[in-house]
């Protein structure tokens, strides 16, 4: 049954925790955290997302907090390194927080910036890691059919695992997919899934080699496993810069999961300047471990967010508890 409104305000706790580096245009990272007779769950749609499209990361959270999570089939998940779109002197700095991972993700197609940068980051990046070492590029959808070609064959001598959506439309990405399938790269579909009505688009019309999903957008743990079991292409379990209680959910989802072929995007924490969790969820040797976070309750009021954004967030979250069925 859903929870009432009451029982999840009871609990509920806003946050405001900056980040290290602007990433996704943003440099602060706002969530509410409440306790559930699971354990404690994670709200945080970015700012930009309507009512309705937001519902569906609270009824995640409330997925999460009231319902348990399914059997584990892994107790710890190996993870990637995330590389914001930082200029390619500071990537072995920012780099040196992901302890371990063998992977790392390189976003790339920033407004503001050129090919060149892209270019310069991800070779940053290959001198980082070795010739062992895994590189996959993110580009947000932020470059056209002809330019994701164009800067595919740019960036392809680093030797890329796989490129995450390069275009923003899921016919762009099927054209994309086409002309580069001679190359052997992966297309990788994100916000192709996480933003969609109907999320499984992307599989159907055969647009991308594989999906990246995120468990508070897509509903929550059920809701995901229920969409990866129909989509049937390999999944890689992203966040969504969330905090370790956040973070905890993604793991969970990971560890249900029958195959991981890839590492997961669930090392984000070590994005953020602080976390709520005396001991965060980031990787020991390329690897996190699957359990429960309880935060810290003097991190909770170190991070509190303002009085003006607390009210913002409370409001919000009564709005998309009102689109919840049940």
């Amino acid at each position: 049954m859903l929870p009432s409104l009451p029982d999840i305000l009871s609990t509920a706790r806003v946050v405001s925790i900056p980040l290290r580096q602007r990433f996704r245009g943003i440099e602060t990272r706002e969530a509410v955290l409440f306790e559930g007779p699971e354990g404690w769950t994670e709200f945080s749609p970015f700012v930009e997302y309507d009512d309705a499209e937001a519902s569906s990361w609270l009824a995640a959270a409330v997925d999460f907090g009231w319902s348990g999570a399914p059997p584990l089939r892994r107790d710890s998940v190996r993870v990637n390194a995330t590389l914001p779109a930082v200029p390619a002197e500071r990537v072995a700095e920012v780099l040196d927080r992901f302890a371990g991972c063998r992977t790392v993700k390189v976003k790339v197609a920033e407004t503001g910036q050129t090919l060149d940068d892209d270019v310069a980051r991800v070779a940053a990046a290959r001198r980082y890691l070795g010739a062992e070492g895994r590189i996959r590029v993110d580009a947000n959808g932020g470059w056209n059919v002809d330019e994701a070609e164009h800067a595919i064959h740019a960036l392809a001598e680093y030797d890329l695992e796989y490129v995450e959506q390069p275009c923003a439309s899921v016919d762009e990405l099927w054209q994309i997919r086409q002309r580069v399938k001679y190359m052997g790269l992966p297309v990788a579909a994100d916000e192709s899934v996480r933003k969609a009505a109907d999320p499984l688009l992307v599989a159907r019309q055969e647009a991308a080699d594989l999906l990246v999903i995120k468990a508070q957008p897509l509903g929550g743990i059920k809701a995901s496993l229920a969409i990866a079991r129909e989509a049937g292409l390999p999944l890689v379990v992203s966040s969504a810069l969330e905090t370790s209680v956040g973070i905890s959910m993604g793991l969970h989802l990971a560890s249900a999961l029958p195959e991981l072929p890839f590492d997961c995007g669930l090392a984000t924490v070590s994005l953020l300047s602080r976390d709520v969790a005396s001991e965060p969820l980031v990787p020991i040797d390329g690897s996190i471990a699957v359990r429960r976070v309880v935060p810290d309750p003097r991190a909770l009021d170190e991070l509190a967010a303002d009085k003006e954004r607390t009210a913002w967030w409370l409001a919000r979250l009564e709005r998309c508890h009102a689109h919840l069925p049940g």
